[in-house]
């Protein structure tokens, strides 16, 4: 009768060599696995406070490489939140479209208060609608002026306008898309009467306005379900949180910072060539 007799256990160094590894390589941790899982929870922290954050600005806010950003990300399934798709303007469907010219398309500026770009939006809020008017500043990114309305007329964008000219120069170029609140013969009064050209975007051309379509996007999404706020006055409290979030702490992808950080780093600037200017002429003057 035939007994099976358990093999001798090998020595490490035996293994290691039918292996063919050295043996020290037996044993080895591979550390990435718990570097991953601290990225994870970092990342996670991130993307708490910041839900429309992809793997671009997560990598900037952790001051890492974007390709490990991705990497851990799709590792562990972290997705931001979905954009939601933008409603249509049922009132102006059927509208002749109106004569003023787009005078923002292929236009380059490297100066704030040249080109500011106005919208609204409306957020469904317990069987009602609340808007919401902005207008942007094309270069520094910022939302110079904001309104928000139960009724979406031209006093909503009126006054959009003049809570930003309170704070803000008046620009050269007011652009918007053909919304019969910005068709009205009171808003295109009021921009006469600052000497602002109004622009528009062609009729059913979203494009044209795309600054201002790619803020709604994404600050639906980071506002949350309106209904989450009891009343009408929590919300506006937290769509003005939102607003001050996007200006003053939101990396935005093509400025690498806040839209607030970057308009105070072109003040600066403009305020230290100024300043090497004086002194300049100031020497030139002494010399002669």
């Amino acid at each position: 009768m035939a007994i099976n007799q358990a093999a001798p256990a090998k020595s490490k160094k035996e293994l290691a060599k039918e292996l063919g590894i050295s043996r020290q390589s037996l044993y080895y941790k591979p550390k990435l696995p718990e570097k991953d899982l601290k990225l994870k929870a970092e990342i996670e922290k991130v993307m708490a406070d910041n839900k429309a954050y992809g793997h671009k600005r997560i990598s900037w806010a952790l001051n890492i490489n974007k390709k490990r950003a991705l990497r851990v990300m799709k590792l562990f399934s972290l997705k931001p939140q979905r954009r939601r798709k933008r409603p249509e303007k049922p009132r102006d469907a059927g509208q002749a479209p109106m004569a003023i010219p787009n005078l923002v398309q292929g236009i380059i500026i490297d100066t704030p208060n040249i080109i500011w770009v106005s919208d609204f939006t409306y957020l469904p809020y317990y069987g009602k609608f609340v808007y919401l008017a902005t207008l942007e500043d094309v270069f520094t990114r910022q939302v110079v002026g904001w309104e928000v309305s139960t009724r979406h007329n031209t006093d909503l964008v009126t006054q959009a306008l003049l809570n930003a000219l309170e704070h803000y120069p008046a620009p050269e170029i007011a652009h918007s898309d053909q919304g019969s609140e910005y068709r009205s013969e009171t808003y295109l009064n009021l921009l006469k009467s600052f000497s602002i050209q109004p622009s528009m975007s062609q009729k059913a051309s979203p494009w044209q306005n795309g600054h201002q379509e790619s803020f709604y996007s994404g600050f639906k999404l980071e506002l949350g379900h309106p209904e989450c706020y009891p009343t009408l006055g929590e919300l506006i409290e937290a769509m003005a949180r939102q607003i001050h979030y996007y200006n003053n702490q939101r990396i935005h992808t093509a400025l690498r910072c806040p839209p607030a950080v970057f308009a105070q780093r072109i003040a600066l600037q403009k305020l230290t060539t100024a300043e090497l200017n004086n002194q300049l002429t100031n020497r030139e003057t002494a010399e002669r």
